[in-house]
C-alpha cells in the first residue's frame, strides 16, 4: 500500500487531498500529518497520527509518500529535505519557483532512486476530460486553435508582486500542464504576462501560445475579467466544441459536500459543452456532450501503480519542468 504522510494541515490537505486519498482503502493509507502546531481547524481523521514533530515522518520506516502542502514559498526546501530523508514525495503546484530548482530536485530524487512528482490533479477534470473526448471523436477535423482559459472574476488589488504566488504559478500552472500533457512539446511558445493594476502587484493576467506547427494551443487566464471566458473552446476544420464551465468537483467540495455522497462533481445539462461540426456529407449538427465525471483520486491510482508496482510515471518530469520554463520566462520582465 501507499502508507502517506502530509506535511501541512490547511486547506490543501484536508479539501484537495484527503477526501480523495482517504476513499482508497484498498491502495492508500493515511499514517501521519504534520503541522507546526499539531493543530488545525479541520476535524481530525480517526486512526490518523497528528503531529508537530516532522522528524515523526522522516523516521517511520513505513511511510513511502510524503505529500507537501504547505504555502507556496516552502515547497523547494521540504521537497529536498524530504528527498535526502529517504522518501518518495508528492509536491502540490507550484512544484517550485524556478527551472533550476524543479531541475535539482529531479536529479536528486533519480540520484536517490526516489519518486517524485508535482500533484497535477486537474488532468482528471470533467471539462479537460470531455474536451478530449471530442478531439478523439474526430468530427472537429484537423485543429485549427485550442483556447485553455483560467479566469476568475475577482480584483488583485493589494496583492503585492511575489514570482511564486503569481497568478500564472498557482492556475497556470494547471493549465499549461494540461496543454502539455494532452499536445506534448510544443515547436515555440509566445509569452505575455502582465500586471493589470501596476508595477508592484502581483501578476493577474497570463496568456502562452504554444505552437504546435499548424495548430495554436492558447493558455490564458486573468484575475480581471467580469466574466470568465469558456473553460475550453476547440476549433477544427469541421467544426468547434465550447465547454463554458470548468470541473464542479473544486465547487461542491467548498460547499463541504464530499466525494462519495451522489451526484458529486457531476454537471448539469447547463453545463453540458456544445459541440458544432460539418458532417462528411456536408449536414450541419449542433448538440450538447454529456460531460465526463472528474475523479482527482485518479492521482493517487496513478502513484501506487509508479511507487508500488514500477509502471512509469504520468506526470513526466519534463513536462512539469517545461511548465516551469515557461511560467519563469513569462514572468522574468515582471521583477
Amino acid at each position: 500500500m501507499l502508507q502517506v504522510a502530509y506535511i501541512g494541515n490547511g486547506k490543501s490537505t484536508n479539501r484537495y487531498h484527503l477526501p480523495f486519498s482517504s476513499r482508497l482503502p484498498e491502495i492508500v493509507r493515511v499514517k501521519t500529518i504534520y503541522s507546526r502546531s499539531g493543530k488545525s481547524d479541520w476535524a481530525p481523521l480517526e486512526g490518523v497520527y497528528y503531529t508537530s514533530e516532522i522528524e515523526d515522518i522522516y523516521n517511520d520506516s513505513e511511510i513511502n509518500l510524503v505529500v507537501i502542502t504547505t504555502p507556496s514559498h516552502s515547497h523547494y526546501a521540504l521537497a529536498k529535505q524530504t528527498l535526502e530523508a529517504g522518501k518518495n514525495v508528492l509536491v502540490e503546484k507550484p512544484f517550485a519557483e524556478t527551472y533550476a530548482q524543479a531541475k535539482e530536485l529531479f536529479d536528486l530524487a533519480k540520484s536517490k532512486n526516489l519518486f517524485i512528482q508535482a500533484y497535477q490533479n486537474r488532468r482528471y477534470d470533467s471539462d479537460f476530460l470531455t474536451t478530449q473526448k471530442v478531439i478523439e471523436s474526430g468530427v472537429l477535423g484537423d485543429l485549427i486553435d485550442v483556447e485553455i482559459h483560467y479566469d476568475r472574476p475577482e480584483s488583485s488589488e493589494g496583492s503585492s508582486y511575489s514570482l511564486i504566488d503569481s497568478y500564472t504559478y498557482g492556475l497556470g500552472s494547471h493549465s499549461l500542464d494540461q496543454a502539455i500533457s494532452y499536445f506534448g512539446m510544443p515547436d515555440d511558445i509566445h509569452y505575455d504576462t502582465r500586471q493589470l493594476l501596476g508595477e508592484g502587484h502581483m501578476n493577474d493576467y497570463f496568456d502562452f501560445d504554444l505552437n504546435y506547427g499548424n495548430l495554436k494551443v492558447a493558455v490564458s487566464g486573468s484575475l480581471m475579467r467580469f466574466k470568465a471566458r469558456p473553460s475550453f473552446v476547440v476549433y477544427g476544420q469541421k467544426g468547434v466544441f465550447v465547454k463554458q464551465t470548468k470541473d464542479r468537483q473544486e465547487e461542491f467540495l467548498k460547499l463541504f459536500y464530499m466525494p462519495g455522497n451522489p451526484g458529486f462533481g457531476v454537471d448539469a445539462e447547463e453545463h453540458y459543452g456544445i459541440l458544432t461540426y460539418k458532417d462528411d456529407n456536408g449536414k450541419f449538427h449542433k448538440e450538447l456532450v454529456v460531460s465526463e465525471v472528474g475523479d482527482y483520486r485518479q492521482v493517487y491510482r496513478d502513484i501506487y501503480e509508479t511507487i508500488i508496482n514500477g509502471k512509469e510515471k504520468v506526470v513526466k518530469d519534463e513536462e512539469t519542468l517545461l511548465v516551469m520554463q515557461i511560467m519563469e520566462d513569462g514572468q522574468v520582465d515582471l521583477n
